[in-house]
């Protein structure tokens, strides 16, 4: 597999070669997103509403599965740094054993507890929870591949070779695409056809990346597995996992808030999410530049460098989020308006897209760290900043909602949102600079 050399040439070049592709593919996965989202909001608020609940399981899979796909990013990113070729081997071997078992064990668990998961919402609505609970099992093997997606995806990006998963991720979007309104209208599935067209895109890019990775993404048998390795691979990537997923259960006990304001609430939730998933495109896509640029810097002590990338990459994301913003504020209900027609459902949209505007400068500075973290080898800073104050929108949504209803629960994520872009950014200036010398 070609290896891009991250240590040399104009920083900004480098990170926007990295990051468009990223970004290419997290445009191509909003695009999918965007057109499920359409083809479900036809389906009426209940149907989103199914999805949006079963949605923060599968994300705390996701978050589950950030322990290995950050823990081998960084260490096969060092190694690629170092030119230690047997190493990256090694640690491409652990990360596929422990994936397969966190991809088993979890698949299995949302067949088998769905149901109570779901209930655990408090939804009120038997369709509804029917429904949240058919995609979450259907979700069960879908996520074993995708969890090997996501890991493929960052091993390509640990080598600068982010074109081979951007052009394999729009396969697989094209074909969610093409997928999806057969699965829902042709064969009247409704929200379980939309499950089984994402399994079966995933299965597809599955296939592909082990077809056109020459090999390397496949799991060498006649490398040993150091254990050490796996405990490597761990150790980094347990930190930012915990914090994933404290943030997804804090988030699914915030859904269990919300879900008082009824199914409308939910559904107005995910739609907003899904606009404001529009930011992320960019910044994802930066943060996973950053990490990758910076690692291999790091590992070849190029620490001058490090700094100039992390403050380039901040400069875009803060212009993006600030475009962003203003975007949220004054142009969300035309937006909104794409997924439901429902009145109350777009009023409580819109205010979530109104106040969440106000921090997406301060979650942008969040991400752009949290790669230059990642890619130091030093993810246990975000988590910690993450746990603290991810840990505080419980609390004061609870005090919120009494003065502002629904609205304080947004404005608690807000809130939160700032404290951490403020901190990541304050640490990087007291803790990390001084110490890249």
């Amino acid at each position: 597999m070609k290896k891009i050399d991250l240590t040399e040439g104009s920083a900004i070049k480098v990170l926007t070669t990295l990051a468009v592709p990223i970004m290419g593919s997290s445009l191509l996965q909003f695009t999918y997103n965007l057109v499920d989202m359409l083809w479900v909001g036809r389906l009426g608020s209940g149907a989103v509403a199914s999805i949006g609940s079963s949605s923060f399981y599968i994300g705390l899979g996701y978050s589950i599965n950030a322990l290995v796909v950050i823990g081998t990013g960084i260490k096969v990113s060092h190694a690629i740094g170092e030119k230690k070729e047997n190493a990256v081997k090694e640690y491409i071997n652990a990360g596929l054993l422990i994936n397969t078992i966190i991809g088993l064990v979890f698949g299995i668990l949302l067949i088998l507890i769905g149901r109570n998961l779901i209930g655990f919402l408090h939804i009120g609505n038997p369709i509804v929870e029917k429904d949240a609970y058919l995609f979450l099992a259907i979700s069960g093997p879908t996520i074993f591949f995708a969890f090997f997606n996501l890991l493929y995806a960052r091993i390509l990006g640990s080598f600068g070779n982010n074109k081979l998963a951007f052009k394999i991720n729009s396969i697989g979007v094209v074909v969610n695409i093409i997928l999806d309104p057969i699965f829902i209208y042709v064969f009247k599935l409704g929200v379980v056809g939309a499950s089984i067209a994402t399994m079966l895109a995933n299965i597809i890019m599955f296939a592909l990346y082990l077809m056109e990775s020459s090999g390397m993404l496949k799991f060498s048998f006649d490398i040993k597995i150091d254990y050490k390795k796996v405990k490597e691979i761990i150790i980094l990537g347990f930190p930012m996992a915990f914090q994933r997923i404290l943030f997804t259960i804090i988030n699914i006990f915030l859904a269990r808030i919300i879900a008082i304001f009824g199914s409308d609430a939910i559904a107005a939730q995910k739609i907003g999410l899904q606009i404001e998933s529009i930011t992320y495109m960019v910044i994802g896509g930066l943060q996973g530049a950053v990490a990758a640029f910076i690692g291999q810097n790091f590992g070849a002590k190029k620490h001058d460098r490090i700094k100039e990338g992390y403050n380039a990459a901040l400069k875009i994301a803060i212009i993006y989020s600030l475009l962003m913003a203003f975007i949220f504020i004054f142009g969300s209900t035309p937006l909104i308006k794409l997924f439901v027609s429902d009145e109350n459902t777009i009023v409580i949209a819109k205010a979530y897209l109104q106040v969440i505007a106000f921090s997406q400068i301060f979650s942008a500075t969040e991400s752009v760290s949290n790669g230059l973290f990642t890619g130091i080898g030093k993810p246990k800073i975000s988590s910690i900043i993450s746990v603290i104050f991810t840990s505080l929108r419980l609390p004061m949504a609870l005090v919120l909602i009494k003065p502002f209803g629904i609205t304080g629960i947004w404005i608690s994520i807000a809130i939160s949102s700032i404290l951490k872009g403020s901190t990541a950014y304050l640490l990087y200036r007291i803790e990390v600079k001084g110490n890249l010398k």
